[in-house]
């Protein structure tokens, strides 16, 4: 089975090559720019039409959550129309799309953690792009399942967690906001999770599957106590360590507004795809394992 994977560098482009060792029997490819460039919808066409896998992972995104603030041409260019462009070149050539997206769709002001049934209401440039990524992805394709995940951290790039650890080495005290709400999710579980959907697609056509999924972590947390739980696991591997200082979101004024509570409910892809992520404290406490023993080898 080939499977192609929008992007190269990503956290969960990197955790599906990573993940791609347990699974000799997929070809993965996946393809950045200047091959395929989701600002140049031509290129995509090109690549699917060259490559024909049997599954399209639609990850590659402008993920600079501010800076789309000030880029939100190019925000949507390449989060909205380039996502369609996937899922058109997708149903050319008859190929499913499995297509990324994000909490940040939701305005975050539900007390309760949000199911697919929650209207969207995004608070920011970025979140809108993505959106409206999501419906022209559906109205493209209906081979499609679309996942929006939430802050997604890993052993690769920039994230939370290794900023955190970073911040570490370099300060005694941290201070971190304490009332936005969500579910830290590990991009290796989320790979986990898109093989299980690719499974199931290249097993079954029916179109039961194809839909609009929720997919995060088991539990959530505000980010003050993930760094906290950062920190407690890093100690405990003899790491950088620091105070965490809690602060509201007024005192950290971002371009961008966040949503208070971006927690999502993933009973439905449970119960579709028969797959429960693990608790985040626990896939957190693997990777700050493995980060350390880096940081120590470097």
């Amino acid at each position: 089975m080939r499977v192609l994977v929008t992007g190269r560098d990503g956290q969960v482009a990197k955790s599906l090559q990573e993940k791609s060792g347990e699974r000799p029997e997929i070809e993965l490819m996946c393809v950045g720019r200047p091959e395929l460039d989701l600002a140049r919808p031509a290129s995509v066409y090109d690549s699917l039409r060259k490559r024909r896998p049997d599954i399209v992972v639609s990850a590659a995104a402008y993920t600079a959550v501010d800076q789309a603030e000030d880029e939100p041409a190019l925000a949507h260019a390449i989060n909205a129309q380039g996502a369609e462009a996937v899922a058109a070149a997708g149903r050319l050539y008859g190929i499913p799309v499995v297509h990324l997206s994000t909490d940040y769709v939701f305005s975050g002001k539900s007390i309760h953690p949000y199911t697919e049934e929650d209207l969207p209401a995004p608070r920011c440039v970025y979140g809108l792009s993505k959106l409206h990524g999501e419906r022209l992805v559906a109205a493209a394709n209906s081979k499609h399942v679309i996942l929006r995940t939430a802050w997604v951290y890993s052993p690769f790039g920039r994230n939370f967690v290794t900023t955190m650890l970073d911040l570490a080495r370099q300060r005694k005290s941290i201070s971190v906001v304490a009332d936005q709400f969500g579910n830290p999710t590990s991009a290796l579980d989320i790979a986990d999770a898109i093989y299980r959907v690719i499974d199931q697609l290249h097993a079954n056509s029916a179109s039961n599957i194809f839909g609009l999924y929720h997919l995060v972590s088991q539990g959530d947390t505000n980010w003050s106590n993930f760094a906290k739980a950062v920190f407690a696991a890093s100690n405990a591997q003899g790491g950088p360590t620091a105070e965490v200082v809690e602060i509201p979101t007024s005192e950290y004024p971002t371009k961008a507004k966040r949503p208070l509570n971006s927690r999502l409910s993933s009973k439905k892809f449970e119960e579709t795809f028969g797959l429960v992520l693990p608790e985040w404290r626990v896939s957190l406490s693997r990777l700050i394992e493995r980060l350390i023993e880096r940081h120590r080898g470097a």
